[in-house]
């Protein structure tokens, strides 16, 4: 799951610049099902939570880490690999553009249900999702970001952030903003 400072559907997805000029926002991850190594992660979440000046590829970022406390030592060891960027993927990547503090433990309420999804991250951060209404109309629409390329997802659920809060070193409120839902898969080499 996925939300941010910017107008639905982030132009971010297809290179754009920040609808703000700057991307404040963050992900979070449910694995259904999923390991590290031997490492069994099924049913644990982890999030990133971010602020940067301009466009995430311009770097000079700040982020927050948070793991699901139910991990064991070896799932705490595992997501803590991915989420500061030695276990390769996008992870990675997005470690080169911020200052990363963390992970650290905190209990996860996550509900996956496309427009009506939903985390709590400890006290730290919340996401409710909810559809896009059409102005006119006041009707649902349920638009869709197809991304052959990209870095994290290839198909996007877009919705609006009914609440989006993140409160700690990085605070911010972006309720009412973009927010999106999609599946996400990786492999290591």
């Amino acid at each position: 799951m996925i939300a941010c400072n910017c107008d639905y559907g982030c132009p971010c997805n297809v290179n754009g610049r920040p609808t703000t000029g700057k991307c404040e926002g963050g992900w979070t991850w449910h694995i259904e099902s999923g390991s590290y190594g031997t490492t069994v992660l099924d049913e644990l979440n982890f999030s990133i939570f971010a602020d940067w000046p301009g466009a995430i590829h311009e770097g000079g970022g700040q982020a927050i880490s948070f793991i699901d406390e139910k991990a064991d030592d070896s799932q705490r060891r595992a997501l803590t690999e991915l989420a500061q960027g030695r276990a390769g993927g996008p992870w990675e990547v997005f470690a080169t553009t911020y200052r990363l503090e963390g992970p650290d433990p905190v209990p996860y309420q996550v509900e996956v249900a496309n427009g009506q999804s939903y985390y709590r991250v400890g006290d730290v951060a919340e996401l409710r999702v909810e559809p896009i209404t059409n102005p006119v109309t006041g009707n649902e629409v349920h638009p869709r970001l197809l991304l052959p390329e990209g870095l994290l997802v290839r198909d996007l659920g877009l919705f609006a952030s009914q609440k989006f809060k993140v409160n700690g070193n990085i605070s911010y409120d972006h309720s009412g903003r973009y927010a999106a839902v999609g599946a996400f898969a990786n492999s290591g080499n």
